[in-house]
């Protein structure tokens, strides 16, 4: 708590404290000069604790959805209908291991271990994203993911390549890529069916019904309802606002779903010339709400599979452990 008396040098002591309170004022006006210019914050560079905060939990939050999203469609590895669609699902799901790798490094730039993230998850104190406790029900699941959910991703995270943190920005170039690639990896899947038996389209349009309102809530709350959007974006760590990704989005959507042939599950889905975008209807905001605080489809599934997966590995990270420590005596012996 701060009062007026930590203003002043206590009696009998030296002004170092002064001194402090005078340095972070300087470095926080080179902070925020960076910001300013549109430059980028690097790892070694000083940063205020409310910045460092809000980017380990954005991040962490980021590799918990990569490492999750890996459940729903490792679902249907052993299910697949062919061994093209095995092949092209096997990368997809080793993919996001791989953008969750990348994404736990960023994180641990911040000073924050990766046990720390880990645990987080595992213990149910950190989110990840809320799409990823609904149920994969059928085949089409899988290509709706990669069209609407990873479509979904790439409009979230493009702007995240033009984060202020470096290391972070960087990492999303190369997620952005590969989730370009998955984003037409799943329309192709869907184009496939939609040209295929009546049973095949049916289930392709009753997936689209399924998971057309939880996307849209991939966003985020309205922009009224999200605290920290507006100094997210005051640090350029956010660079987009929810409710105009989210408008970006269903703009982009209605075309392809016309190409598919599939018709997006909203009455009040209309064109505004006046606006210049879709009209749509209203999000089931306490739905989302409900998923946030554990109460989804899958929620218990999904986090007790990451559990379990974790605890079954732990042999792997003690080889790998005791590996290292056997290199190391090795080149210490070789250093003597």
């Amino acid at each position: 708590m701060y009062t007026q008396s930590l203003d002043q040098a206590p009696v009998g002591t030296d002004t170092n404290n002064a001194i402090d309170i005078h340095q972070d004022a300087a470095k926080q006006a080179a902070f925020d000069a960076v910001i300013d210019a549109d430059g980028k914050i690097e790892a070694q560079d000083w940063m205020p604790a409310a910045y460092r905060k809000t980017l380990v939990r954005q991040i962490s939050q980021h590799a918990h959805s990569e490492v999750v999203g890996m459940l729903p469609e490792g679902n249907w590895i052993s299910r697949a209908p062919s061994l093209k669609r095995k092949a092209i699902l096997l990368a997809k799901v080793q993919d996001e291991a791989g953008h969750g790798l990348y994404l736990y490094s960023a994180a641990e730039t911040l000073g924050t271990g990766r046990d720390e993230l880990l645990d987080a998850l595992h213990s149910g104190r950190a989110k990840y994203s809320s799409i990823f406790n609904y149920p994969t029900l059928s085949w089409a699941d899988v290509g709706v993911i990669g069209w609407l959910v990873d479509g979904a991703a790439i409009m979230n995270q493009v702007p995240l390549c033009r984060c202020s943190y470096g290391p972070y920005a960087r990492a999303m170039i190369r997620v952005c890529k590969e989730e370009s690639f998955h984003q037409r990896q799943g329309f192709d899947a869907l184009l496939a069916m939609m040209q295929g038996t009546e049973a095949q389209r049916a289930m392709v349009q009753e997936s689209v019904n399924r998971w057309w309102w939880p996307v849209l809530m991939m966003f985020g709350p309205p922009d009224a309802d999200s605290p920290n959007s507006a100094q997210g974006m005051r640090w350029g760590i956010k660079r987009i606002s929810n409710d105009d990704l989210r408008q970006k989005f269903i703009d982009a959507t209605v075309a392809q779903a016309e190409t598919l042939g599939v018709t997006l599950p909203d009455p009040d889905l209309t064109w505004n010339e006046a606006t210049g975008h879709y009209d749509f209807g209203t999000i089931n905001w306490q739905e989302f709400q409900d998923v946030l605080a554990g109460k989804g489809p899958c929620n218990t599934e999904r986090l007790a599979t990451r559990v379990k997966a974790h605890q079954d590995g732990q042999w792997v990270r003690d080889a790998a452990a005791a590996y290292a420590r056997k290199q190391a005596a090795k080149q210490q012996r070789q250093a003597a």
